[in-house]
């Protein structure tokens, strides 16, 4: 779970969600989407976005970010992602020690996607979320169905352009 304030009761409190991810590309790096479902009772919510240079892993950590930041108020959220990079990334606190070490995983390599981690870590303050773990293309109906949001974003025309990855990609001599 996430950093969280206030007492139990509180917590009990917050409107509950679900919220199910996937990204990926077409090639890595390449065209790449993410795909988001946001599930509380009835109510279902689908967003999805695409740009024309990216990398599999960034596509997955916006997916997660992207569903967190649609969210108006503080919520209680169960996330699901095929990701074990993301899930393992937030649960073992592998991002938070990134985050506390200057963006390095270690004295002389430095962390991937710290422009993402950060807007992840911000959000996970903000609410209480519960990672979890779902096999990738193995049925299971909502992660397919952001499987598909993803692939279907990666293939639209004029893409966006992942400014962050692609200033690093492609250096200026």
């Amino acid at each position: 779970m996430s950093k969280s304030s206030g007492s139990i009761e509180q917590l009990e409190n917050l409107p509950r969600l679900t919220i199910y991810t996937d990204g990926g590309c077409l090639g890595n790096p390449g065209p790449g989407g993410y795909g988001t479902v946001l599930l509380q009772g009835e109510k279902r919510k689908e967003l999805s976005g695409g740009y024309r240079l990216t990398t599999n892993n960034r596509m997955e950590m916006l997916a997660a970010i992207e569903g967190l930041r649609s969210l108006k108020r503080r919520c209680h959220v169960t996330l699901y992602t095929d990701s074990q990079y993301l899930v393992k990334s937030v649960k073992e606190g592998w991002a938070k020690r990134w985050r506390d070490n200057g963006w390095m995983k270690n004295r002389k390599e430095a962390a991937l996607n710290p422009d993402l981690w950060g807007q992840l870590l911000d959000l996970l303050e903000e609410h209480v979320v519960e990672f979890r773990w779902v096999k990738g293309h193995s049925g299971d109906t909502e992660n397919e169905r952001c499987d598909f949001l993803a692939g279907q974003a990666s293939m639209q025309p004029g893409l966006a352009i992942d400014e962050v990855y692609e200033k690093k990609a492609r250096p200026i001599l």
